[in-house]
């Protein structure tokens, strides 16, 4: 019986590699799949892992009907047993639903990889209805470390090295922030902080931490700076406020 799995979780805990690897498994078996991706940090219609692997694929836009790309491809002779679906948190309610009638009623194998929520802690749309719909969701057993070691559970947005709770739910921004610099945010592979700059100055970043972590807004950069400073009293990194944990603790 053919299948909607979700497998879901942070950021750099390998869900394009494993759906690189899906994919070589299938079509090594003789299966015929479609790759599909969503704004990718490599680039339009591509599948990329942070290990350096990249695949071409098909580049799912507001407009897709998953539907009728299997219907396509079918009518024209091309074998289609399943679908893998990278970047699913940023398809739409409508197309996972369209995902969900494809397993149905084509009997057509879907595998969905994606973010399950957004660095607000919110789920992102697409996100939870595969939670609502899929038969299975698998988070995968590769642990995302927060800079401190623990567990990361939560994706933090960063400006500047300094983390953001407001603003637009998708920004493409670098996932690789350095540890100090003019940068703090590193740019992309090639330096160039496109396509993650807001405005002149700003340059938007990503990073996992862990919940305490989050919770009080202490990034890789803010440790950095925060364990270089003097302090006076016995306090470690963590009771050091920095900017926006005031805030969020006064709440």
């Amino acid at each position: 019986m053919a299948e909607l799995v979700f497998f879901s979780g942070t950021m750099d805990c390998g869900k394009s590699t494993l759906a690189l690897q899906m994919d070589h498994n299938h079509r090594a078996r003789g299966r015929g799949g479609v790759r599909f991706s969503c704004n990718d940090r490599a680039g339009y219609s591509t599948i990329s892992s942070r290990l350096g692997l990249h695949i071409d694929a098909v580049e799912v836009e507001g407009g897709t009907d998953f539907w009728d790309e299997v219907v396509v491809r079918r009518t024209s002779g091309l074998r289609v047993d399943y679908l893998i679906c990278d970047e699913a948190q940023f398809y739409t309610p409508a197309q996972v639903e369209q995902l969900a009638r494809v397993v149905d009623e084509m009997e057509v194998d879907v595998f969905a990889f994606g973010i399950t929520s957004d660095f607000r802690t919110r789920l992102f749309p697409g996100s939870q209805r595969l939670i609502e719909l899929a038969d299975k969701v698998q988070v995968l057993q590769v642990e995302a470390l927060c800079w401190c070691g623990r567990r990361a559970t939560q994706n933090a947005r960063t400006v500047n090295g300094i983390m953001v709770v407001e603003g637009e739910q998708v920004m493409v921004g670098d996932v690789a922030p350095s540890t100090g610099g003019d940068n703090p945010s590193g740019g992309n592979a090639e330096g160039n902080p496109e396509p993650g700059v807001v405005g002149r100055e700003a340059v938007v970043g990503y990073e996992t931490l862990c919940r305490r972590h989050y919770m009080r807004r202490v990034t890789v950069h803010g440790a950095n700076l925060m364990a270089g400073a003097d302090q006076p009293l016995p306090f470690d990194i963590d009771a050091c406020l920095w900017p926006g944990a005031g805030e969020l603790r006064r709440s």
